[in-house]
């Protein structure tokens, strides 16, 4: 079993920066599939925001592109995602979410940012960006 913790969420104006961390704990070995998925009340939750632990590769949703960095460090355990340029639209909770994966192609082929392909989930920091 895996756990997953978030941190890091507040309240930033537009332009400012936050860094989210999820720090992942329990038996943890191997390699996985890891996100960050955002969710606003009464819409669906979505993925900004992919990225595989075995050699780092990044996959990112166009609304994020070039504004939001994921990151992983396997000898903390530690997933990251650094937010540069907030706009009020990215006010959301934050969640982070896990699979294993077995290998950079499992990674590749996957619906990034489908929910039920991810088994462990965080309970999600909040950000809040004013305009």
């Amino acid at each position: 079993q895996v756990h997953l913790v978030e941190s890091g969420g507040g309240s930033v104006q537009a332009g400012g920066s936050l860094r989210l961390s999820c720090a992942a704990t329990g038996y943890i070995t191997g390699t996985y599939c890891m996100a960050w998925f955002r969710q606003v009340p009464g819409k669906e939750r979505e993925g900004v925001a992919s990225i595989y632990t075995g050699d780092g590769r990044t996959y990112y949703d166009d609304s994020v592109k070039g504004r939001f960095t994921i990151s992983h460090d396997s000898a903390k355990n530690m997933l990251y995602l650094q937010m540069n340029g907030l706009a009020p639209e990215d006010t959301a909770v934050y969640v982070c979410a896990a699979r294993a994966c077995a290998s950079a192609l499992a990674w590749l082929h996957m619906a990034k940012f489908i929910i039920n392909e991810y088994k462990y989930w965080g309970q999600g920091t909040q950000v809040s960006v004013s305009s």
